[in-house]
Formats: C-alpha cells, sequence, structure tokens
C-alpha cells in the first residue's frame, strides 16, 4: 500500500470526524431542551468535542491534503484544491476569531444569567449561525474534494 493511500484514508477519516463533530453540535443543544442545566453540558459537551475530535481532525486534514498534493504533484494552483484551501483558511479565520469568542460567551451567560436571558438567547443565536456557516463552508469543501470540478 502506498503513502498516497494512507493519507488519503487518513485525509478521509478526519473530514468524517470533523463535519461530523460539527454536525452534532446543534443536536447537542436541541436535546438540552432549554434547560439550564442541559444546556451547560451540552455547551460543555460541545467545547470537548471541539478540542478533541474537530480541531485536531481539521489540523490533520491540512498536514494531509497538502502531502497528498506534494506526493500526487497536483499544483497547489489547481482550482480545486487552491478554491478548497481558501475556504479551510475562511473556516479557520471563522472558528478562532469568530465563533470562539461568541461561544464561550454564551457559555459564560449559559452560567451567569441561564438560558432563558435575552442576551443568553441572542448570543446563542448568532453562534448558532456561525457554526452553521462553518458547517455549510466545510461540506462545500467535501463536495470539491470529491468532485474535483474545474472552477474556472
Amino acid at each position: 500500500m502506498s503513502w498516497y493511500v494512507v493519507l488519503k484514508w487518513i485525509h478521509v477519516l478526519s473530514a468524517i470526524v470533523a463535519v461530523g463533530s460539527n454536525l452534532t453540535y446543534r443536536m447537542l443543544l436541541l436535546s438540552a431542551g432549554g434547560k439550564r442545566e442541559a444546556n451547560l453540558f451540552a455547551l460543555n459537551a460541545i467545547r470537548f468535542l471541539d478540542r478533541r475530535l474537530a480541531n485536531p481532525a481539521y489540523l490533520m486534514l491540512l498536514i494531509t491534503g497538502l502531502s497528498m498534493v506534494f506526493i500526487a504533484g497536483f499544483p497547489i494552483t489547481t482550482p480545486w484544491i487552491l478554491t478548497s484551501l481558501i475556504l479551510y483558511f475562511v473556516i479557520v479565520f471563522l472558528g478562532i476569531k469568530v465563533y470562539a469568542p461568541v461561544f464561550r460567551k454564551q457559555i459564560r451567560l449559559a452560567q451567569e444569567e441561564g438560558v432563558d436571558g435575552s442576551e443568553y438567547l441572542q448570543t446563542a443565536r448568532r453562534a448558532g449561525w456561525i457554526e452553521a456557516a462553518v458547517t455549510l463552508v466545510a461540506v462545500l469543501i467535501v463536495f470539491l474534494m470529491v468532485t474535483k470540478p474545474y472552477l474556472w
């Protein structure tokens, strides 16, 4: 078995873990049913999944993806590769600079004012929209990786 095949397997597995983790976040919060303790549990579970599964998987995607590009000899400027890389860094930016501060605020507000407070609900809605945008971009990258379309 070639290194390329091993990297491809790790790459696909990492995509399943990263995107799959992201898809569970909304379900965790919905299952909390608006109850303070259940919501705090769900928020902490999301933080745990993000730190231990999703974020390491996203990093592994970059490492294995770039490794496969160089092993296969694809130019990094191949449209579906370059577009995917740009979208990947959009996800990184959104995750670190936009979602993380909002998510930390959401946890703090859940602890301080509960999950019925107006500021918590507003912050939770904002976090949900950001999370949906990140997940949508990740799904778009998966589409590009699978179909490898000629973009322009």
